[in-house]
Order: C-alpha cells, then sequence, then structure tokens
C-alpha cells in the first residue's frame, strides 16, 4: 500500500513537472537575459550537452552551488587518485559555482551545468553521460534524477547528506513523506552531516543499513594553484596592510554592510588606521557597496578595479569570486556574514580557521551550527559567536586592544581546525569505494 502510494505521488510529480517544462524553458531564458544563466552554455541546464561522453565508466558527482561543489573537489581528487581509469563528470548549478569550480577541477574533469529536473532534460541528460554511478552532494534530492537513475540502474550515494528543519517539516508531512521515503530507497549510501541528521533521515525512512559516518567534508580546505599575477597582488596587498589594524567581513548579504560600516565608523575613532575588508557574498553587492560607499566621500579601494591602498584609504571591498581563502591570510580578524538576520543561514567557517583568523559569526547560522558547536566543544576560543552589532563590535575592540587574546584565538581556530580535519577525504573515500564503486563498476 505504501510504495503504491509512493509511486502515485511521483507519478503526479513527473506529470507536474512535465506539464510545467514550457515555463521552465521560458524562466531559463528570462534568466539568461538577466545574467543569471551561462550566455552560451544555458541549454545544459536543459539535459543538452556540450561535449561528447567518452568511452568507459563515468561517475558523477552533482552539487547545486560552489559551498557544495567545493566540498566535494577533495572527494574527486582522491577518486583520480586512486581510480584513474574512471571519467569524472560534475555538474553546477549556479553561475558563480561554474565560474569558480571550472577553474579548480583536476584536469580532465568535464563540467557540466546540472538539468533541470524535468523528465526530458533529464532522460536527455542520463541518456547522454550514462552514468555507472552518481554522487550528490548535500540535500539535492530530485524525484526525476533519482527514479531516472535508478529505473536505469544507476547506483546512487549522498555525501554530507543534510537536511534543514524547515525541509524536514515540510517532507515530514503526509504529502511529500511517501515521495521523499521513495526517493531515499533508491540510495545506496548516505553519509549524514551529525547524528542528528542521520535521526532526520531514518524518521524519512531511509533505510537504516545504507547510513554511514565520515565527518563534515566542508572542514576540508584544499590548496589550489594561483596564477603569478594573482600572486604578486595578494603579497602586495601583504605588504600594504602590515602595520595596519586589519579585519575582514566575509559572505556578506544585502544589509549586513549597514552593520559591518556603522562598526568600521566606530573602530575609526579608536583606531585611524584601521582597514575593514567587506567581501559580499555576490560581486555585484560588492560594486554597488563600493559606488555608495565614493558617493559619501569614503576612502575606498575597489579589488577588481586593482585600486591601490593610498593613505586615506580605510575600507576595501573584494568584488571577486574565488579569492576567499587567499585574503583570509591577510587578516587575523574574520566575521563571517550571513549570519546577522533572521533571513539568514551562516556560511563555511572553516577557511578561515584554516588560514588562522580570529573567528567570529553572527547568531543565524543554520546548519553550520553544528560546526560552530563542534569547534567550541574543542576549544570555546575558537569561534566567538555574537548576539548581534552590539556585542560584535565589543568583540572587535577586545581582540584590537590585547595582541594576547587575539593570538589565543588565532591559535585555537587553527588548532581545532586541523583536529576535526584529519583523515575526512579517506573515511568518505573508503565508504564511496566499498559502498558504491565496488558494486557499480565491477
Amino acid at each position: 500500500m505504501a510504495a503504491t502510494k509512493s509511486k502515485a505521488v511521483y507519478n503526479v510529480y513527473r506529470a507536474l513537472s512535465h506539464g510545467l517544462s514550457p515555463l521552465l524553458y521560458l524562466h531559463l531564458h528570462w534568466r539568461k537575459l538577466r545574467g543569471l544563466e551561462h550566455r552560451l552554455r544555458w541549454p545544459e541546464r536543459l539535459g543538452r550537452p556540450s561535449l561528447p561522453r567518452p568511452p568507459g565508466q563515468l561517475l558523477w558527482f552533482h552539487a547545486v552551488s560552489l559551498g557544495e561543489g567545493m566540498a566535494a573537489i577533495p572527494v574527486i581528487k582522491q577518486c583520480i587518485q586512486r581510480r584513474p581509469d574512471l571519467t569524472i563528470l560534475m555538474t553546477t548549478t549556479t553561475s558563480s559555482a561554474f565560474e569558480v569550480i571550472e577553474k579548480r577541477l583536476p584536469t580532465g574533469v568535464i563540467h557540466q551545468f546540472a538539468p533541470v529536473d524535468t523528465p526530458s532534460a533529464m532522460d536527455s541528460f542520463l541518456g547522454h553521460w550514462k552514468p555507472n554511478a552518481i554522487v550528490i552532494m548535500e540535500s539535492e534530492l530530485w524525484p526525476n534524477l533519482i527514479m531516472g537513475a535508478s529505473e536505469k540502474g544507476i547506483t546512487l550515494a549522498l555525501l554530507n547528506a543534510r537536511v534543514s528543519t524547515k525541509s524536514f517539516k515540510r517532507w515530514s508531512g503526509p504529502l511529500l513523506l511517501p515521495l521523499v521515503s521513495l526517493m531515499l530507497s533508491k540510495f545506496s549510501l548516505i553519509v549524514p552531516l551529525s547524528n542528528m541528521q542521520a535521526i532526520h533521515f531514518q524518521l524519512l525512512h531511509a533505510p537504516p543499513f545504507v547510513i554511514n559516518f565520515s565527518g563534515d567534508l566542508k572542514y576540508v580546505v584544499e590548496e589550489f594553484d594561483i596564477s603569478e599575477g594573482e600572486i604578486r597582488s595578494i603579497e602586495d596587498l601583504k605588504v600594504h596592510l602590515a602595520h595596519r589594524k586589519v579585519w575582514m567581513a566575509s559572505s556578506i548579504h544585502k544589509g549586513e554592510e549597514e552593520v559591518i560600516l556603522g562598526i568600521h565608523r566606530v573602530l575609526m575613532q579608536q583606531y585611524p588606521d584601521v582597514l575593514t575588508i567587506i567581501v559580499p557574498r555576490h560581486p555585484q553587492h560588492g560594486k554597488e557597496i563600493a559606488q555608495q560607499l565614493w558617493k559619501e566621500g569614503h576612502g575606498v579601494a575597489l579589488r577588481s578595479q586593482h585600486d591601490k591602498l593610498v593613505g586615506d584609504t580605510n575600507l576595501y571591498v573584494v568584488d571577486t569570486l574565488g579569492e576567499l581563502k587567499h585574503l583570509y591570510r591577510l587578516t587575523p580578524v574574520a566575521v563571517i556574514g550571513g549570519s546577522f538576520f533572521p533571513t539568514l543561514s551562516g556560511h563555511n567557517i572553516s577557511e578561515a580557521a584554516a588560514a588562522g583568523c580570529a573567528v567570529l559569526t553572527g547568531p543565524y547560522v543554520g546548519h553550520f551550527s553544528r560546526m560552530v558547536l563542534e569547534m567550541q566543544r574543542l576549544n570555546p576560543l575558537s569561534v566567538l559567536q555574537v548576539s548581534g552589532k552590539v556585542e560584535l563590535e565589543g568583540a572587535l575592540k577586545k581582540l584590537f586592544s590585547d595582541t594576547k587574546i587575539l593570538e589565543a584565538h588565532r591559535t585555537a581556530a587553527k588548532q581545532v581546525y586541523h583536529s576535526l580535519s584529519t583523515g575526512i577525504v579517506g573515511k568518505v573515500w573508503s565508504l564511496l569505494d566499498f559502498q558504491i564503486l565496488q558494486r557499480a563498476l565491477s
């Protein structure tokens, strides 16, 4: 009875997604006109490949955006090292992820935009690439993808698996639970982020025997090659920052710049040489911030314009992608944005910790709350979570006024990062090899 209901709900979804296909096509075209889809490669989102499929066995990794894509890369590198006979296909959904990940992927990895979850797009994609196994990152549970792969006998894995509190409530309801449980039954491996996430997946009827633990892949910070020009630019910036009070606010969302700039004005009164580095989540937002600050007469340098840090410059706005890891090495203090308004849900703090920054974040961190608590449990100084603007201002003043306190926070962050990140990729590889590759590629 349950199986029949699950199949019926999926058939309704498949029919609806098929019926909405013309509207989705128009929506993608509208997004392309607004610059939100790749100007030339947007047809890939309709399942139309831009490259031929190489011969041999193929493993498909799928991640929706930049964070999930970056978390997949260490596993992809391990796969290439251990199984050089495999072709690796990587798909992402967002343009921002495409721009950065395209440069980070190892040579030989095929990178495409992920198809929308309509029957025609997914059938076309699976029919062309014919993957032997699919590795999905985090929570990308799309019915046509999963059911289409299962019908074709393709093995499925879910890494860094998580479901938000909001999604869990929605998926647990009588309407969606049959469909979600049907999808989860098709996986041969689910690697959840935490014990709580494992419980969530079991309550959603995931088979208990496919659930295994490895650690959070977002702790793994990869080293990437950068061009000589980028190296010179970073080194030049380092020289200019050497004798100044510096702090950085990264992954800032719209509205959060007001919090950061308000604190910057207060710090300027006590430390006239302070430099605030602002790194918005989206580059266009950075340009907008810089333009507004210029109108107000502030000394601002914009990274994309290669502006120099001249005497009266006390704000440095980074409107580029893919440089955050290197910029963290230039600042002793990193405030992680996307965490100061209730509508936001935080960002990854591991890159800042790996660089040895004193790490601060706001109260709204979503599923990153586990990472914050895990790090604080090992050393309370490793991450400082503040309640809002007033507490952040006080924390920054304390860090700037006492070198010993600042160094204690920086050391704690780096030590805890290394403790939590060691061995994660090896554990994931062992699970993937045993549960997926040995079955799918034998």
